[in-house]
Protein backbone atom coordinates (compact mmCIF):
# COMPACT_ATOMS: atom_id res chain seq x y z
CA UNK A 1 0.00 0.00 0.00
CA UNK A 2 1.35 3.81 -1.12
CA UNK A 3 1.70 6.34 1.29
CA UNK A 4 -1.39 7.76 -0.71
CA UNK A 5 -3.83 5.29 -0.35
CA UNK A 6 -3.29 4.51 3.31
CA UNK A 7 -3.51 8.06 4.05
CA UNK A 8 -6.45 8.64 1.94
CA UNK A 9 -7.95 5.21 3.72
CA UNK A 10 -7.45 6.62 6.91
CA UNK A 11 -7.72 10.45 7.28
CA UNK A 12 -10.75 12.15 6.82
CA UNK A 13 -10.86 15.88 5.77
CA UNK A 14 -12.89 18.82 6.98
CA UNK A 15 -13.82 19.52 3.58
CA UNK A 16 -15.19 15.85 2.73
CA UNK A 17 -17.66 16.29 6.04
CA UNK A 18 -21.19 16.34 4.51
CA UNK A 19 -23.14 19.68 5.60
CA UNK A 20 -25.98 17.91 6.64
CA UNK A 21 -28.24 20.57 8.33
CA UNK A 22 -29.28 20.27 12.12
CA UNK A 23 -33.11 18.77 12.62
CA UNK A 24 -35.13 21.64 13.52
CA UNK A 25 -37.40 21.95 16.87
CA UNK A 26 -41.27 22.47 16.06
CA UNK A 27 -40.56 25.98 18.14
CA UNK A 28 -38.23 26.86 15.05
CA UNK A 29 -40.85 25.75 12.36
CA UNK A 30 -43.02 28.67 11.98
CA UNK A 31 -45.36 29.13 9.31
CA UNK A 32 -44.06 32.53 7.71
CA UNK A 33 -40.36 31.14 7.62
CA UNK A 34 -38.34 32.56 5.15
CA UNK A 35 -36.57 30.54 2.53
CA UNK A 36 -33.21 29.57 2.60
CA UNK A 37 -30.85 31.59 0.56
CA UNK A 38 -28.20 29.23 -1.28
CA UNK A 39 -24.45 29.90 -0.05
CA UNK A 40 -22.41 31.82 -2.75
CA UNK A 41 -18.79 30.58 -2.39
CA UNK A 42 -16.50 32.54 -4.86
CA UNK A 43 -13.87 30.74 -4.13
CA UNK A 44 -15.41 27.46 -6.04
CA UNK A 45 -13.79 27.84 -9.38
CA UNK A 46 -9.70 28.56 -7.80
CA UNK A 47 -10.87 25.26 -5.37
CA UNK A 48 -11.83 23.07 -8.61
CA UNK A 49 -8.88 24.22 -10.49
CA UNK A 50 -6.39 23.42 -7.76
CA UNK A 51 -8.08 20.27 -6.54
CA UNK A 52 -7.47 18.89 -10.51
CA UNK A 53 -4.04 20.05 -10.43
CA UNK A 54 -2.18 16.74 -11.14
CA UNK A 55 1.49 16.48 -10.51
CA UNK A 56 3.15 14.33 -13.04
CA UNK A 57 6.86 16.17 -13.10
CA UNK A 58 9.35 15.34 -10.53
CA UNK A 59 10.73 19.16 -11.26
CA UNK A 60 7.42 20.64 -10.68
CA UNK A 61 6.65 18.21 -7.61
CA UNK A 62 9.98 19.67 -5.64
CA UNK A 63 9.22 23.29 -6.84
CA UNK A 64 5.65 22.31 -4.89
CA UNK A 65 7.31 21.24 -2.21
CA UNK A 66 9.68 24.29 -1.36
CA UNK A 67 7.29 26.82 -2.35
CA UNK A 68 4.51 25.50 0.14
CA UNK A 69 5.27 25.67 3.74
CA UNK A 70 4.16 22.67 5.54
CA UNK A 71 1.91 23.90 8.02
CA UNK A 72 0.35 27.49 9.12
CA UNK A 73 2.93 29.97 10.35
CA UNK A 74 2.15 30.82 13.46
CA UNK A 75 0.63 34.20 14.31
CA UNK A 76 2.86 37.41 15.11
CA UNK A 77 2.65 40.62 17.29
CA UNK A 78 4.69 43.22 16.28
CA UNK A 79 5.99 45.18 19.57
CA UNK A 80 7.50 48.59 19.90
CA UNK A 81 9.15 49.47 23.22
CA UNK A 82 7.03 46.87 25.05
CA UNK A 83 3.31 47.55 23.61
CA UNK A 84 1.59 45.52 21.31
CA UNK A 85 0.98 47.60 17.62
CA UNK A 86 0.04 45.05 15.84
CA UNK A 87 -1.42 41.14 15.83
CA UNK A 88 -1.36 39.23 12.93
CA UNK A 89 -3.47 36.43 12.67
CA UNK A 90 -2.39 32.48 11.71
CA UNK A 91 -1.68 32.82 8.15
CA UNK A 92 -4.30 29.98 7.27
CA UNK A 93 -6.62 31.82 8.77
CA UNK A 94 -6.57 34.44 5.91
CA UNK A 95 -5.90 32.25 3.13
CA UNK A 96 -9.74 30.71 1.81
CA UNK A 97 -7.41 28.39 -0.09
CA UNK A 98 -5.12 27.02 2.49
CA UNK A 99 -6.52 23.38 2.63
CA UNK A 100 -6.76 23.21 -1.35
CA UNK A 101 -2.85 24.77 -1.11
CA UNK A 102 -2.05 21.84 1.53
CA UNK A 103 -3.39 19.35 -0.57
CA UNK A 104 -1.54 20.21 -3.90
CA UNK A 105 1.46 20.00 -1.59
CA UNK A 106 0.47 16.46 -0.22
CA UNK A 107 -0.08 15.44 -3.87
CA UNK A 108 3.34 16.44 -5.13
CA UNK A 109 5.12 14.45 -1.92
CA UNK A 110 3.07 11.70 -2.45
CA UNK A 111 4.37 11.56 -6.29
CA UNK A 112 8.08 11.93 -5.20
CA UNK A 113 7.86 9.42 -2.85
CA UNK A 114 5.35 6.71 -4.40
CA UNK A 115 6.14 7.12 -8.15
CA UNK A 116 10.05 8.93 -8.12
CA UNK A 117 11.17 6.46 -5.07
CA UNK A 118 12.51 9.72 -3.90
CA UNK A 119 13.37 10.27 0.00
CA UNK A 120 10.98 12.95 1.25
CA UNK A 121 11.85 13.53 4.46
CA UNK A 122 13.52 17.08 4.16
CA UNK A 123 10.06 18.14 2.92
CA UNK A 124 8.00 16.93 6.23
Amino acid sequence: MNVMQHTVKNLVLSSWISNSQPKESPESQATFAQPKRPKIDLFSPLRNWLDNIEVKNPTFAHRLCKSIPNQCPFERQIELFGHTILSIPPMCKLNPLYNEVIGLRFRAICYLADVCGEDVSSYC
